[in-house]
């Protein structure tokens, strides 16, 4: 058997396209036992996810963890599920359709846009393939992750690269590495803050809840730490709060093993008890759609905490989801990471914005 995949049909003097893959982490078919089984174990198998001695984790993970998490699991994805599936897969399926209008109206209509999971489907490989059959010849691969860590952007990268070794003819590829300070990405984060404000008023504390790592990791050099806490430092500057009505903490712990820490259930029961806040408002920068561990484990179970401790008032700031301001964050991120790729060269800041108003005026992301 040939270790490379059939190439697609070629027509000679093809022109070639340029396209863009959005990835995720991933999501289960459906909120079911049956449907968590092969996506928890795909998750839970990738040794950038899991740093334990194959010996010592599989035992553990198809004997205890695969035969208990997935009916538990399920119950939390039934809880936030939605008829189109769940809220990750329809806010990054709706995130590139916005993203490939914007370009068609910035002038870029053949840039092609595609969306995958690192877990579950549509798969990287799928998209990829997609790609290479539309004759993409380049393509920039755009991990979801503002904050760089190994187990998140660096095994989309593992996954693209482990495809491509089954190519003949290989694209030129680019990566967008992390863009928790990329001042658009700051910008849109502090606006929905306002915005938020606007609405509800003021908690007396901004929590601002990051998805946790192993501890160990950080030991090893894993930089997700001091990015997570670079954005919430630019964040509360743009936003002109004081320190201490800001707070960093870390949510989804798995396992027994010490994570980043500060942890989120455990600080807002404190801020709570200690009469330090009786309102909150919390928002999670290190997601840019909501899904289960924003909208089950913050808005359901943190927020019950918090009350239950003697918490007056929580609110969720949604993340940025289909904001404006988002997707044309998102684009402009692009363009400047397509760079001498695009026919016309790089566009500068004063076409961008205005290729942004004929966007909103067109409603391109309405």
């Amino acid at each position: 058997m040939s270790r490379y995949w059939q190439e697609p049909a070629y027509t000679h003097g093809q022109a070639p396209r340029t396209g863009i893959l959005l990835v995720n982490l991933g999501t289960p078919a459906a909120a079911t036992p049956e449907a968590l089984r092969p996506y928890l174990k795909q998750f839970l198998s990738d040794p950038r996810v899991v740093e334990i001695p194959r010996l010592i984790w599989w035992p553990i993970l198809n004997g205890i963890i695969l035969r208990t998490r997935p009916a538990k699991s399920a119950a939390k994805y039934a809880s936030v599920w939605t008829d189109d599936g769940s809220p990750l897969k329809v806010h990054t399926e709706k995130q590139a359709k916005l993203l490939a209008g914007f370009l068609t109206h910035a002038g870029q209509p053949d840039l092609r846009v595609n969306w995958a999971m690192r877990y579950g489907q549509p798969s990287i490989r799928q998209q990829l393939d997609a790609m290479r059959s539309a004759g993409c010849t380049r393509i920039l691969v755009v991990p979801l992750y503002p904050q760089f860590a190994a187990s998140t952007t660096a095994t989309v990268i593992d996954e693209v690269a482990d495809c491509l070794r089954h190519w003949r003819n290989l694209p030129e590829i680019r990566y967008v590495r992390s863009f928790g300070d990329d001042p658009d990405y700051i910008s849109a984060l502090a606006q929905s803050v306002r915005d938020h404000w606007k609405k509800e008023g003021q908690a007396d504390k901004l929590v601002l809840s990051f998805h946790g790592i192993p501890r160990r990791s950080l030991d090893l050099g894993d930089p997700y730490h001091c990015e997570c806490h670079k954005t919430a430092r630019l964040l509360r500057e743009a936003l002109q709060l004081p320190e201490e009505r800001v707070f960093v903490s870390f949510q989804s712990r798995f396992g027994k093993a010490e994570w980043l820490t500060p942890y989120t259930q455990p600080t807002l029961e404190q801020l709570a008890r200690d009469n330090r806040a009786s309102s909150v408002d919390v928002m999670c920068p290190g997601f840019v759609s909501d899904c289960l561990e924003t909208l089950e484990e913050i808005n359901m179970e943190c927020r019950e905490a918090f009350l239950h401790a003697g918490g007056q008032r929580f609110s969720y700031i949604p993340c940025l989801n289909e904001r404006q301001d988002w997707i044309e964050a998102l684009t402009r991120l692009s363009l400047r990471h397509l760079g001498n790729w695009l026919d016309d060269g790089h566009p500068t800041n004063d076409e961008l914005a205005r290729q942004a108003a004929r966007a909103r005026a067109a409603g391109a992301l309405a």
